[in-house]
């Protein structure tokens, strides 16, 4: 490989392909079991979780290796409570004016709705954010190149990490999310993507009865 910039060797430990199988079986089952909860409990979580969630969320690919991501965990009550009324708003105005009624039937079977208690009870907003640009140590800004497709895969990550973890998960996305800047503090530049609140479920959570497609019908096999 022909560059001027340093390679190492790549550390790699080989496994058997029983194991292989044994391990890819496992991960599934256990990620079979992942649900989208809105009932939380506000018992506490330890940090070390949420941070170890994060650094895995920072493991992701991306392009050109510029990292365009930033994760900002909220967990003071009174900011929580903030994101939650400007949450609402804009939720109001998607159930009332901006949704077709084709979307709302389509949301129908999850019974969403513009109420959104979980950003105040759940202990942790883990709030995503874009970053289109980064910045030399001398200021000087450099383009992030593929920032969608690569933080969507580290949101990924940290999303299974966190039920890896033993805990539940819920993406949030109001439209739009810019007033997240302004309450965290966050550069222009960066762009809300998605807030990921975590925690333990309600004693009493309940889910939608919806079930996922099977393999099957997901995977393409072309030899």
């Amino acid at each position: 490989m022909r560059t001027k910039y340093p390679f190492k060797a790549f550390e790699y430990s080989e496994i058997s392909q029983d194991e292989m199988i044994k391990r890819s079986e496992c991960f599934y089952k256990q990620m079979s079991t992942r649900r989208t909860v809105r009932d939380f409990s506000n018992k506490a979580v330890p940090m070390s979780v949420i941070v170890n969630a994060i650094g895995t969320a920072g493991t992701a690919p991306s392009g050109a290796n510029m990292q365009p991501w930033q994760f900002v965990v909220v967990t003071n009550p009174l900011l929580k409570s903030k994101i939650r009324v400007e949450a609402e708003k804009e939720e109001n105005e998607f159930y009332e004016h901006r949704a077709s009624q084709e979307w709302l039937d389509a949301l129908a079977p999850l019974a969403t709705d513009q109420d959104k208690p979980f950003l105040e009870v759940a202990p942790y907003l883990i709030v995503v954010f874009l970053k289109k640009f980064s910045y030399t140590s001398k200021g000087e800004r450099l383009k992030n190149y593929y920032t969608s497709e690569s933080v969507g895969i580290a949101t990924g990550l940290l999303i299974t990490s966190l039920h890896n973890a033993g805990l539940v998960t819920l993406t949030h996305t109001p439209s739009p999310m810019k007033f997240l800047n302004t309450l965290l503090d966050r550069p222009k530049d960066e762009r809300p993507y998605m807030i990921v609140v975590t925690g333990y479920p309600a004693e009493d959570a309940a889910v939608p009865d919806i079930v996922k497609r099977d393999v099957a019908d997901i995977l393409t096999l072309i030899d």
